[in-house]
């Protein structure tokens, strides 16, 4: 019997030393609470700024998505093709003959057209009146048009390609504006965006775009 009267008031004094002590635990896991967040909002923060730079840097010198407007390229783009366009590769090579590119309209700023290259650069380029193309007195031996051009425009007589210009024609020769225009003319290489790289859009054609 002793024992007992010795033992509730221990229990009761480290109850009340516990409820003493909680407030100050509580005080301090605030703080704790508020240094947690203000961090990982600066790691948010820094974070998004990162993602933002990458992205930029991305679409500047890597790779761009672009939208087929028109009918120009049929039968290998149609209207409404989404694209990526690849803008790496041009700065350790040139464009190859048949490869397509995108390049800005010179007479608006915010038109770019897609077309596939058939002269090179010091190349004459010829289309007589029968829709044949001549690339320096030999014919070019080329699957790509939709169908015998009609109009060879000012290619009827022959167009003579300087240093770093290249001749363009869409693969629907009777419905495309390009190199046979003159508000087209010859497309010299830093007009060169990049060249058409993957088909994303629509996803039942989604693939890497065949230029040879």
């Amino acid at each position: 019997m002793g024992d007992s009267p010795l033992r509730e008031p221990e229990r009761e004094e480290e109850y009340l030393t516990e409820e003493a002590d909680a407030p100050e635990t509580k005080k301090m896991s605030g703080k704790a609470r508020r240094r947690f967040w203000e961090t990982e909002l600066l790691r948010l923060i820094l974070y998004l700024l990162v993602l933002f730079t990458v992205t930029i840097l991305f679409i500047r010198f890597v790779m761009q998505r672009t939208d087929v407007s028109g009918n120009s390229m049929l039968p290998m783009l149609e209207d409404g093709d989404s694209l990526l366009v690849d803008k790496i590769s041009y700065r350790f090579r040139d464009p190859d003959r048949f490869d397509i590119v995108v390049f800005p309209f010179t007479q608006s700023e915010e038109t770019f057209f897609i077309k596939r290259v058939i002269g090179l650069p010091g190349e004459t380029v010829q289309i007589t009146e029968d829709g044949r193309i001549w690339i320096n007195g030999e014919q070019l031996e080329e699957h790509y048009g939709l169908e015998v051009i009609r109009d060879p425009g000012r290619a009827v007589t022959p167009v003579v390609l300087s240093e770093g210009e290249y001749f363009v024609l869409g693969d629907n020769r009777n419905n495309s504006l390009d190199s046979r225009r003159i508000e087209v003319g010859n497309i010299h290489e830093d007009q060169i965006i990049g060249r058409a790289w993957i088909r994303i859009y629509p996803f039942a054609n989604f693939g890497f775009i065949k230029h040879q």
